[in-house]
């Protein structure tokens, strides 16, 4: 797969899709910008290529329609910011007003594209609306990780109208230490694996398993581990329909001499609430009608100890309900050991992002990723689309 730096952008119209679908607030002000931030290196090397920089994104759900209140607008404002110059806003990202306006630029400019979103032939993978995608440009460039497991028409079918697609240098980036850690990793390599639900971790759980010498559970989905050994977790959420697998992992894992970590106590809470009453217990004292919102000290304490003999740690997902205070101390204090440890820290998912900004550690991670679902996909062992065609265009010149 070739990246930007393999090709001639001179004079070139050269299209790169990013993922710029920041969290706004309710004056449209953008309240944290590290999506932008971290797709500028391959903006500013087309313009020093002397490049005629056309930049595509989407925002938000529009479902096909235009939604003013999702109006790229102050992507273009910020952006014009971070880069110093003007980036004018395209009308559309499709239509002779649009192309007439590409058309009339001149080396060095940028242009922001509308939200590609506001047309459903985007999100449909439609031919005919990334034929108009690929009309704008001479090159085509693939920056966008974040959205690069999805099968939308200016991820995947415009590479079939562009003669030069390649990829950005973040998504070379995110492929590449993804890949080192898996691959040839330093040992022992330590995922550790959070979030609500197995259902949603389960084929990353099953890969891994070939991969990782050992696993740390938190989050609601450690519920159903527990519960598949016996446990009782209360009113705790519970896949009860994926026991059978959560008990078929754990054996999986102690037949492959994987070491597989679960809670030993917890933050348990009488409601869902950020005022509810809350104690810390052991996993064999949870109250009938209590739920477990966090892992409590004592497993905070344990998985310091696991983390503490790392070379690589891969981490998805966090330890409890992080965004209620009174449940956040489990994932604070993951991110504070995975930030002192001293291996190659691998993080991914939206909510570990936030987390680890949050604690403001996220300086002495080696790598943040900016994808939740692509990074989840890799995970899982997937091939992503937005990457396969990039590997099968370039097999093609």
């Amino acid at each position: 797969m070739k990246t930007i730096k393999d090709v001639a952008l001179s004079g070139k119209r050269v299209l790169i899709r990013v993922d710029m679908n920041v969290p706004l607030d309710d004056h449209q002000n953008i309240t944290d910008d590290t999506r932008i931030r971290s797709v500028l290196p391959t903006i500013n090397y087309a313009l020093d290529e002397n490049a005629k920089v056309i930049i595509a994104s989407h925002m938000g759900r529009p479902k096909g329609k235009r939604v003013e209140e999702l109006s790229l607008a102050p992507v273009a404002k910020r952006l014009s910011r971070l880069l110093k110059k003007d980036v004018q806003l395209a009308p559309d990202c499709v239509g002779e007003e649009t192309l007439a306006l590409v058309n009339n630029m001149q080396d060095g400019d940028v242009v922001l594209l509308e939200n590609l979103r506001f047309h459903s032939g985007e999100t449909d993978n439609d031919d005919a609306f990334a034929k108009k995608l690929a009309g704008l440009c001479d090159v085509y460039v693939n920056d966008a990780f974040a959205v690069a497991h999805r099968k939308n028409a200016s991820v995947v079918t415009i590479t079939n109208h562009v003669d030069v697609c390649v990829a950005g240098f973040l998504l070379h980036s995110e492929l590449s230490y993804f890949r080192s850690a898996l691959e040839n990793p330093a040992r022992p390599l330590v995922a550790i694996i959070g979030g609500a639900k197995v259902s949603s971790k389960l084929g990353a759980l099953e890969n891994m398993l070939h991969h990782v010498d050992k696993f740390v559970i938190g989050g609601a989905m450690a519920n159903t581990f527990l519960k598949s050994v016996d446990y009782d977790v209360g009113k705790s959420l519970v896949e009860n329909d994926l026991l059978w697998a959560a008990r078929s992992l754990m054996k999986k894992a102690a037949q492959n001499d994987i070491s597989f970590y679960i809670p030993v106590d917890a933050v348990v809470a009488d409601r869902f609430d950020p005022k509810a009453e809350t104690k810390i217990v052991p996993i064999r004292e949870v109250p009938p009608e209590w739920m477990i919102m966090d892992i409590g000290p004592a497993t905070s304490l344990l998985y310091s100890e696991v983390l503490a003999s790392a070379k690589t740690i891969i981490w998805n997902g966090p330890m409890g309900v992080f965004e209620m205070d009174a449940f956040s101390r489990g994932t604070m204090a993951m991110v504070n050991y995975v930030a002192n440890s001293y291996a190659l820290t691998i993080v991914g998912g939206g909510d570990t992002d936030v987390a680890i900004h949050r604690a403001g550690e996220s300086h002495r991670i080696t790598y943040i990723s900016t994808g939740g679902g692509a990074f989840l996909a890799l995970m899982e062992g997937k091939t992503l689309p937005g990457v396969a065609v990039l590997e099968k265009a370039d097999k093609k010149k």
